[in-house]
Protein backbone atom coordinates (compact mmCIF):
# COMPACT_ATOMS: atom_id res chain seq x y z
CA UNK A 1 0.00 0.00 0.00
CA UNK A 2 1.38 3.45 -1.20
CA UNK A 3 0.56 7.25 -0.89
CA UNK A 4 0.06 10.35 -2.91
CA UNK A 5 0.33 13.18 -0.92
CA UNK A 6 -0.95 15.83 -3.07
CA UNK A 7 -0.98 19.48 -1.31
CA UNK A 8 -2.42 22.56 -2.95
CA UNK A 9 -0.37 26.07 -1.95
CA UNK A 10 -1.92 29.42 -2.03
CA UNK A 11 0.52 31.96 -0.64
CA UNK A 12 1.97 29.79 2.21
CA UNK A 13 5.31 29.09 1.66
CA UNK A 14 5.89 29.02 5.25
CA UNK A 15 3.28 26.66 6.31
CA UNK A 16 4.22 24.76 3.59
CA UNK A 17 7.82 24.05 5.04
CA UNK A 18 6.70 22.73 8.36
CA UNK A 19 3.81 20.23 6.32
CA UNK A 20 6.64 19.39 4.03
CA UNK A 21 9.05 18.97 7.15
CA UNK A 22 6.86 16.81 9.29
CA UNK A 23 6.51 15.00 6.21
CA UNK A 24 10.34 14.08 6.17
CA UNK A 25 9.80 12.41 9.27
CA UNK A 26 7.11 9.55 8.77
CA UNK A 27 7.71 6.57 10.36
CA UNK A 28 6.38 4.47 7.08
CA UNK A 29 7.51 6.68 3.79
CA UNK A 30 5.80 4.79 0.81
CA UNK A 31 4.80 8.14 -0.86
CA UNK A 32 5.29 10.57 -3.20
CA UNK A 33 4.69 14.22 -2.78
CA UNK A 34 2.62 17.02 -5.26
CA UNK A 35 2.80 20.60 -4.52
CA UNK A 36 0.70 22.18 -7.06
CA UNK A 37 1.09 26.34 -6.94
CA UNK A 38 -2.45 27.52 -7.19
CA UNK A 39 -1.28 31.20 -8.76
CA UNK A 40 0.65 32.12 -5.61
CA UNK A 41 2.39 35.86 -5.80
CA UNK A 42 4.56 34.20 -2.77
CA UNK A 43 5.26 31.05 -4.47
CA UNK A 44 7.02 28.17 -2.55
CA UNK A 45 9.46 27.24 -5.04
CA UNK A 46 12.63 27.78 -2.65
CA UNK A 47 10.81 26.02 0.00
CA UNK A 48 10.35 22.45 -2.44
CA UNK A 49 13.77 22.74 -3.38
CA UNK A 50 15.15 22.26 0.31
CA UNK A 51 12.87 19.13 0.80
CA UNK A 52 14.26 17.38 -3.05
CA UNK A 53 16.70 15.07 -1.94
CA UNK A 54 14.69 13.99 2.18
CA UNK A 55 11.19 13.14 -0.30
CA UNK A 56 9.82 11.58 -3.70
CA UNK A 57 8.48 15.47 -4.33
CA UNK A 58 7.05 17.43 -7.46
CA UNK A 59 6.20 20.89 -7.76
CA UNK A 60 4.14 22.83 -10.77
CA UNK A 61 2.52 26.42 -10.91
CA UNK A 62 -0.68 26.89 -12.24
CA UNK A 63 -3.39 30.02 -12.86
CA UNK A 64 -5.54 30.66 -9.55
CA UNK A 65 -8.80 28.25 -9.57
CA UNK A 66 -8.97 27.34 -5.89
CA UNK A 67 -8.10 24.40 -3.93
CA UNK A 68 -10.96 21.76 -5.37
CA UNK A 69 -10.03 21.98 -8.89
CA UNK A 70 -5.97 22.66 -7.75
CA UNK A 71 -6.31 18.58 -6.44
CA UNK A 72 -7.33 17.37 -9.55
CA UNK A 73 -4.24 19.02 -10.96
CA UNK A 74 -1.87 17.19 -8.36
CA UNK A 75 -4.11 14.15 -8.96
CA UNK A 76 -3.33 13.65 -12.25
CA UNK A 77 0.50 13.92 -11.57
CA UNK A 78 0.02 10.71 -8.84
CA UNK A 79 0.96 7.45 -9.45
CA UNK A 80 0.09 5.96 -6.16
CA UNK A 81 -2.83 3.81 -4.93
CA UNK A 82 -4.40 5.94 -2.45
CA UNK A 83 -4.68 10.06 -3.32
CA UNK A 84 -4.13 11.83 0.35
CA UNK A 85 -4.83 15.17 0.24
CA UNK A 86 -3.61 17.61 3.11
CA UNK A 87 -3.74 21.70 2.90
CA UNK A 88 -0.62 23.36 3.18
CA UNK A 89 -1.51 24.84 6.57
CA UNK A 90 -1.31 21.13 8.69
CA UNK A 91 1.49 19.30 10.20
CA UNK A 92 1.60 15.28 9.98
CA UNK A 93 1.96 13.53 13.13
CA UNK A 94 5.26 11.01 12.58
CA UNK A 95 2.93 8.11 12.58
CA UNK A 96 0.20 9.04 10.30
CA UNK A 97 0.85 7.13 7.28
CA UNK A 98 1.70 3.76 9.85
CA UNK A 99 -1.71 4.16 11.32
CA UNK A 100 -3.76 4.38 7.94
CA UNK A 101 -1.91 1.60 7.05
CA UNK A 102 -2.22 -0.61 9.59
CA UNK A 103 -6.60 0.72 9.73
CA UNK A 104 -6.74 0.11 5.93
CA UNK A 105 -5.00 -3.32 6.46
CA UNK A 106 -7.77 -4.60 8.84
CA UNK A 107 -10.94 -2.28 7.12
CA UNK A 108 -10.69 -1.15 3.50
CA UNK A 109 -12.45 1.89 2.66
CA UNK A 110 -12.72 3.26 -0.58
CA UNK A 111 -12.04 6.71 1.46
CA UNK A 112 -10.73 8.11 4.92
CA UNK A 113 -10.33 11.14 7.23
CA UNK A 114 -9.10 12.23 10.36
CA UNK A 115 -9.39 15.00 12.93
CA UNK A 116 -7.41 17.75 13.45
CA UNK A 117 -5.51 19.17 16.56
CA UNK A 118 -3.70 22.36 18.15
CA UNK A 119 0.03 21.89 18.70
CA UNK A 120 1.23 23.42 21.72
CA UNK A 121 3.49 25.79 19.65
CA UNK A 122 -0.18 27.33 17.73
CA UNK A 123 -0.68 30.58 19.02
CA UNK A 124 -3.52 31.65 21.65
CA UNK A 125 -5.75 32.62 18.48
CA UNK A 126 -5.03 29.11 16.32
CA UNK A 127 -5.92 26.80 19.62
CA UNK A 128 -8.99 29.31 20.22
CA UNK A 129 -9.91 28.84 16.64
CA UNK A 130 -9.61 25.20 16.39
CA UNK A 131 -11.50 24.86 19.91
CA UNK A 132 -14.13 26.45 18.12
CA UNK A 133 -14.13 24.35 15.12
CA UNK A 134 -13.78 21.17 17.39
CA UNK A 135 -16.06 21.61 20.08
CA UNK A 136 -19.38 20.14 21.23
CA UNK A 137 -20.28 23.82 22.39
CA UNK A 138 -20.11 25.13 18.57
CA UNK A 139 -20.79 22.01 16.79
CA UNK A 140 -18.08 21.71 15.92
CA UNK A 141 -17.71 18.02 17.51
CA UNK A 142 -19.75 16.55 15.56
CA UNK A 143 -17.75 16.70 12.50
CA UNK A 144 -14.51 15.05 14.32
CA UNK A 145 -15.67 13.14 16.90
CA UNK A 146 -15.89 9.04 16.78
CA UNK A 147 -19.07 8.56 16.69
CA UNK A 148 -21.21 10.27 13.77
CA UNK A 149 -24.99 10.95 13.38
CA UNK A 150 -24.54 10.18 9.49
CA UNK A 151 -22.23 8.65 7.11
CA UNK A 152 -18.90 10.45 7.60
CA UNK A 153 -17.57 12.75 4.95
CA UNK A 154 -14.22 13.47 5.32
CA UNK A 155 -12.86 16.62 4.89
CA UNK A 156 -9.90 17.88 2.20
CA UNK A 157 -7.85 19.20 5.15
CA UNK A 158 -7.02 15.91 5.86
CA UNK A 159 -8.40 13.09 3.46
CA UNK A 160 -7.61 9.96 1.71
CA UNK A 161 -9.50 8.51 -1.27
CA UNK A 162 -8.87 5.63 -3.84
CA UNK A 163 -7.63 6.26 -7.00
CA UNK A 164 -10.34 3.90 -8.63
CA UNK A 165 -13.16 6.65 -6.27
CA UNK A 166 -11.45 9.63 -7.20
CA UNK A 167 -11.47 8.73 -10.84
CA UNK A 168 -15.45 7.58 -10.91
CA UNK A 169 -16.63 10.66 -9.59
CA UNK A 170 -14.55 12.82 -11.40
CA UNK A 171 -12.73 14.42 -8.89
CA UNK A 172 -13.55 17.57 -7.49
CA UNK A 173 -16.26 19.99 -8.67
CA UNK A 174 -16.07 23.25 -9.25
CA UNK A 175 -17.45 24.52 -5.81
CA UNK A 176 -14.53 27.12 -4.48
CA UNK A 177 -16.30 26.44 -0.90
CA UNK A 178 -17.53 23.79 0.16
CA UNK A 179 -15.68 21.01 -2.13
CA UNK A 180 -14.97 19.06 0.09
CA UNK A 181 -18.26 18.35 1.34
CA UNK A 182 -19.46 18.85 -2.28
CA UNK A 183 -16.52 15.47 -3.14
CA UNK A 184 -17.91 13.47 -0.13
CA UNK A 185 -21.64 13.37 -0.93
CA UNK A 186 -21.12 12.37 -4.39
CA UNK A 187 -18.52 9.49 -3.26
CA UNK A 188 -21.23 8.28 -0.71
CA UNK A 189 -23.85 8.73 -4.04
CA UNK A 190 -22.04 6.55 -5.89
CA UNK A 191 -21.77 3.61 -3.38
CA UNK A 192 -18.09 4.39 -2.08
CA UNK A 193 -17.75 3.42 1.50
CA UNK A 194 -16.01 5.96 3.55
CA UNK A 195 -14.93 5.74 7.81
CA UNK A 196 -13.03 8.23 10.04
CA UNK A 197 -10.16 7.16 11.23
CA UNK A 198 -9.48 8.61 14.84
CA UNK A 199 -5.58 7.94 15.05
CA UNK A 200 -5.21 9.72 11.62
CA UNK A 201 -5.36 13.45 12.91
CA UNK A 202 -3.21 16.08 12.17
CA UNK A 203 -2.13 19.26 13.48
CA UNK A 204 -4.40 22.23 11.87
CA UNK A 205 -3.55 25.76 11.70
CA UNK A 206 -6.47 27.28 10.25
CA UNK A 207 -7.33 31.23 10.22
CA UNK A 208 -4.42 33.14 12.42
CA UNK A 209 -6.90 35.98 12.68
CA UNK A 210 -10.59 36.04 13.57
CA UNK A 211 -11.09 38.50 10.87
CA UNK A 212 -9.90 35.63 8.47
CA UNK A 213 -11.79 33.00 10.39
CA UNK A 214 -15.21 35.14 9.92
CA UNK A 215 -14.58 35.34 6.39
CA UNK A 216 -14.26 31.44 6.31
CA UNK A 217 -17.23 30.28 8.31
CA UNK A 218 -19.59 33.21 6.16
CA UNK A 219 -19.05 31.11 3.23
CA UNK A 220 -19.22 27.87 4.43
CA UNK A 221 -22.68 28.98 5.68
CA UNK A 222 -22.96 30.06 2.49
CA UNK A 223 -21.69 26.88 1.09
CA UNK A 224 -24.19 25.10 2.57
CA UNK A 225 -27.07 26.32 0.58
CA UNK A 226 -25.13 25.82 -2.57
CA UNK A 227 -24.91 21.86 -1.35
CA UNK A 228 -28.54 21.82 -0.22
CA UNK A 229 -29.00 22.85 -4.14
CA UNK A 230 -27.07 20.37 -5.58
CA UNK A 231 -27.43 17.63 -3.20
CA UNK A 232 -31.00 17.42 -2.08
CA UNK A 233 -31.47 16.48 0.59
CA UNK A 234 -27.97 16.55 2.98
CA UNK A 235 -29.31 20.07 4.37
CA UNK A 236 -29.61 18.39 8.18
CA UNK A 237 -30.97 19.63 11.15
CA UNK A 238 -27.82 20.41 13.00
CA UNK A 239 -26.52 22.26 9.90
CA UNK A 240 -29.28 25.03 10.89
CA UNK A 241 -28.13 25.06 14.34
CA UNK A 242 -26.01 28.44 14.06
CA UNK A 243 -28.50 29.78 12.28
CA UNK A 244 -30.74 29.85 15.23
CA UNK A 245 -28.01 30.52 17.89
CA UNK A 246 -27.65 33.92 16.22
CA UNK A 247 -31.52 34.48 15.81
CA UNK A 248 -32.07 33.38 19.25
CA UNK A 249 -29.08 35.36 20.86
CA UNK A 250 -30.46 38.63 18.61
CA UNK A 251 -34.04 37.84 20.23
CA UNK A 252 -32.25 37.86 23.49
CA UNK A 253 -30.42 41.09 23.55
CA UNK A 254 -33.26 42.70 22.37
CA UNK A 255 -35.41 41.74 24.85
CA UNK A 256 -32.96 42.76 27.43
CA UNK A 257 -34.07 45.87 27.07
CA UNK A 258 -37.01 44.85 28.36
CA UNK A 259 -36.29 42.29 30.49
CA UNK A 260 -32.86 41.99 31.80
CA UNK A 261 -32.45 38.83 33.40
CA UNK A 262 -32.02 37.22 29.72
CA UNK A 263 -28.80 38.58 29.42
CA UNK A 264 -27.72 35.52 31.59
CA UNK A 265 -28.57 32.85 28.88
CA UNK A 266 -25.40 34.76 26.79
CA UNK A 267 -23.20 35.24 30.22
CA UNK A 268 -23.89 31.69 30.88
CA UNK A 269 -22.64 30.49 26.97
CA UNK A 270 -20.03 32.23 27.20
CA UNK A 271 -18.62 31.03 31.15
CA UNK A 272 -19.68 27.41 29.51
CA UNK A 273 -17.20 27.41 26.82
CA UNK A 274 -14.73 29.41 28.52
CA UNK A 275 -14.75 26.22 31.43
CA UNK A 276 -14.64 23.69 28.92
CA UNK A 277 -11.44 25.39 26.95
CA UNK A 278 -9.43 26.66 29.57
CA UNK A 279 -9.87 22.83 30.88
CA UNK A 280 -9.15 21.32 27.71
CA UNK A 281 -6.36 24.04 26.62
CA UNK A 282 -4.90 24.40 30.42
CA UNK A 283 -4.86 28.09 29.11
CA UNK A 284 -7.02 30.95 30.52
CA UNK A 285 -5.93 33.27 27.72
CA UNK A 286 -7.09 30.55 25.35
CA UNK A 287 -10.57 30.15 26.99
CA UNK A 288 -10.87 33.86 26.67
CA UNK A 289 -10.02 33.76 22.84
CA UNK A 290 -12.31 30.78 22.28
CA UNK A 291 -15.39 32.84 23.61
CA UNK A 292 -14.51 35.28 20.58
CA UNK A 293 -13.58 32.31 18.45
CA UNK A 294 -17.11 30.40 19.40
CA UNK A 295 -19.04 33.69 18.49
CA UNK A 296 -17.11 34.18 15.58
CA UNK A 297 -18.10 31.27 14.61
CA UNK A 298 -21.45 30.82 15.16
CA UNK A 299 -22.31 33.97 13.76
CA UNK A 300 -20.59 33.94 11.03
CA UNK A 301 -21.34 30.55 9.67
CA UNK A 302 -25.02 31.73 10.89
CA UNK A 303 -25.50 35.32 8.33
CA UNK A 304 -23.29 33.34 5.72
CA UNK A 305 -26.43 30.52 5.77
CA UNK A 306 -29.13 33.60 6.28
CA UNK A 307 -27.82 35.57 3.57
CA UNK A 308 -27.43 32.03 1.23
CA UNK A 309 -31.06 31.35 2.10
CA UNK A 310 -31.97 35.20 1.05
CA UNK A 311 -30.12 35.07 -2.18
CA UNK A 312 -30.21 31.77 -3.72
CA UNK A 313 -33.83 30.25 -2.28
CA UNK A 314 -35.76 33.33 -2.03
CA UNK A 315 -34.54 35.74 -4.80
CA UNK A 316 -33.49 32.72 -7.15
CA UNK A 317 -29.88 34.06 -7.63
CA UNK A 318 -26.87 31.82 -8.53
CA UNK A 319 -23.89 31.28 -7.06
CA UNK A 320 -21.85 33.83 -5.01
CA UNK A 321 -19.11 34.59 -2.66
CA UNK A 322 -18.86 36.84 0.38
CA UNK A 323 -15.20 38.31 0.30
CA UNK A 324 -14.22 36.68 -2.51
CA UNK A 325 -10.96 39.40 -3.57
CA UNK A 326 -9.79 40.09 -0.27
CA UNK A 327 -10.76 36.32 1.48
CA UNK A 328 -7.01 36.02 3.05
CA UNK A 329 -6.84 39.37 4.52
Amino acid sequence: MDFSVIIPVYNRPDELDELLQSLTEQSFSEFEVIVVEDGSTNKSDIIVDKYKSLLHITYFEKSNSGPGLTRNEGAKKATKDYLVFFDSDCIIPKDYFQNVKDYLTKYPVDAFGGPDRALPTFTPIQKAINYSMTSFFTTGGIRGGKKSMDKFHPRSFNLGVTRKAFDVIGGYGTMRFGEDVDFSLRLLAAGFSTALIPDAFVYHKRRTNFRQFFKQVSNSGIARINLHLDHPGSLKLVHLLPTAFVVCMVTIVLLSIFIPILLLVPLLYCLLVFIDSCLKNKSIKVGLFSIIAAWVQLFGYGIGFLVAVWNRLILKKGEFKLFEKKFYK
